[in-house]
């Protein structure tokens, strides 16, 4: 056990997106989290359980499971697995020629496992040909682009509705919490140019809370990640966090959990 979590960087700086077969020899992995960049991973065989922070998804065809860059994941899979990995960085979004993706992907975010029908061949045939695509000596980007398209509008639709019918504005807010965690709602409408009035009305009614409870929720889920998967100090956890003190910290911790931070990590931590 470290003072960090273990970030991996399975991509070089000079692409913004990978696309491959899902490599065999990564049936065991240990808890991790990505380096700024969103991964989806299609299992077309295979069995075992993929890990992501306090949940366990059974693996099983055909499913596809979805890694947000502010995760801690790792794989148990038990038989041999087939499958396809897409990695796309920040700046494929920013690049890229059709927007119509980036407002796929942020409704794809908002899930972590997404069944999919094993009579459909051409959600295969898709991550097949985008592979191949990419391993060209000169990559035609508008084919990836639209074979992406094609992609994710299918991942969206095997995606539970109530996954994907948010606002854009409020899928904007809970993707940028994925990045910049404040506990202040006034910085995340100011980023979105919106108010914090406007804000809040909008979470209440697609969520039923308040802003400032969903920056809360990923508060919470970032300080249990680090509780558990690292040995970093509480009080340097609460200060990393932009909390004054430790002692607002706890009662702030302990307002959601019923917990303080130290009784929640002497419970939770593994052996």
């Amino acid at each position: 056990m470290t003072d960090k979590i273990d970030t991996y960087n399975k991509i070089s700086e000079y692409n913004d997106i990978k696309i491959e077969e899902f490599d065999v020899n990564k049936r065991y992995t240990k808890p991790h989290k990505h380096n700024k960049y969103l991964e989806i991973v299609y299992f077309i065989k295979g069995t075992g359980f993929h890990h992501v922070d306090l949940k366990s998804y059974k693996i099983k065809p055909s499913t596809a499971f979805v890694i947000k860059r502010d995760e801690v994941h790792h794989w148990e899979i038990t038989t041999k697995p087939k499958g396809y990995v897409i990695i796309i960085k920040e700046d494929f979004l920013q690049k890229t020629l059709d927007k119509f993706i980036n407002n796929q992907l942020l409704k794809i975010q908002h899930t972590s496992k997404i069944k999919i029908s094993k009579k459909d061949i051409s959600l295969k045939a898709l991550f097949k040909s985008l592979t191949y695509e990419k391993k060209q000596e000169a990559v035609n980007r508008e084919a990836v682009e639209g074979g992406l398209k094609a992609l994710f509008s299918k991942l969206v639709n095997y995606a539970p509705i109530e996954k994907v019918g948010r606002t854009d504005l409020v899928v904007l807010f809970t993707n940028v919490l994925s990045s910049t965690l404040k506990n202040n709602v006034n910085f995340y409408a100011e980023y979105l140019n919106t108010t914090p009035q406007n804000l809040n009305a909008i979470c209440r009614k697609e969520y039923d809370k308040s802003a400032s409870d969903i920056i809360a929720d990923h508060i919470i889920k970032e300080v249990k990640r680090r509780l558990i998967y690292t040995n970093e100090a509480i009080s340097d956890i609460a200060y990393g966090l932009d909390f004054k003190d430790a002692s607002h910290f706890s009662k702030y911790f302990k307002r959601y959990t019923n917990e303080t931070p130290k009784k929640y990590r002497l419970q939770n931590k593994p052996n």
